[in-house]
């Protein structure tokens, strides 16, 4: 390795080390003052003088946030179950399968990534409303499943898909949906194991939609209830942080779980046709 090459491989590591620390720090300040009394939440100090861990307490105590969490996860774990499912199918059929308009289709799912959130906001809402999936679990499932984000990338992953492990499979009389069940979709799962953080982180922070289609309490997921505490306790930074910092747990486990199949998953799927 030349002197060149030496002294930009350690200047890419100091701005790599830069850039984590600035990414690092708001986490590691939520997570610091969330253990601070009352009247030293916004001393300053990254370091708490005094750590206590009523915050969090009250947080499970006097507000229903267990119930908040379980909201969230249960919804996201749902909508990643089925948009995985549908996804996948319909990213297959649309890599394999030849069939008059599919180009059409593929670029029709495409083209809604253009669309952004909340110009399909008050749409969505009065179909929800005709359909009565209003302030349900319906309503908060159903029209997060479908994602064209998703199907895209295991499109582009499908079509780098080996074909002689598929034609030696119809050799052994095996139709498509045998195919796709036993052979394609056990051999996905880097890409799969990506899309469950994208999707599951996606619905856990989800807020705009839970706040338009909900009106019930049962129904309030951990965004919403973080909100509701910057409305009621605006003054109390201790138990906000303590909640935010709740909220943000599961899912810096599960990307820490899954940060190495989300980096093969963006090797492994690029701009294939």
């Amino acid at each position: 390795m030349t002197a060149e090459n030496r002294a930009r491989r350690t200047g890419l590591t100091v701005v790599a080390i830069v850039l984590s620390a600035i990414t690092v720090f708001p986490v590691l300040w939520m997570a610091t003052s969330s253990l601070k009394p009352r009247d030293s939440v916004t001393d300053g100090r990254l370091i708490p003088r005094e750590v206590t861990f009523d915050n969090f307490v009250y947080v499970f105590t006097e507000v229903p946030f267990a119930r908040y969490m379980w909201n969230s996860f249960f919804i996201s774990a749902v909508i990643t179950l089925a948009a995985l499912l549908f996804h996948s199918m319909a990213a297959y059929a649309l890599a394999r399968l030849r069939f008059p308009g599919r180009e059409a289709i593929f670029l029709s799912i495409f083209a809604t990534l253009l669309v952004s959130a909340p110009v399909v906001l008050i749409p969505l809402f009065l179909v929800a409303k005709e359909l009565n999936l209003l302030d349900s679990y319906a309503g908060l499932i159903i029209p997060a499943i479908f994602n064209a984000f998703g199907i895209f990338l295991l499109r582009q992953f499908y079509l780098g898909f080996p074909r002689e492990i598929e034609e030696a499979a119809i050799v052994d009389g095996a139709g498509h949906w045998r195919i796709y069940w036993s052979i394609v979709l056990p051999m996905s799962k880097p890409i799969l194991a990506a899309l469950t953080v994208f999707f599951f982180l996606a619905n856990w922070n989800a807020f705009v939609w839970p706040l338009v289609a909900t009106s019930s309490e049962e129904l309030t997921v951990v965004q919403l209830g973080i909100a509701s505490f910057q409305t009621q306790y605006a003054s109390s930074w201790n138990y906000i942080l303590a909640a935010a910092t709740v909220a943000a747990l599961p899912m810096l486990a599960l990307f820490f779980a899954f940060q190495r199949q989300i980096v093969e998953s963006i090797k492994t799927s690029g701009m294939k046709s």
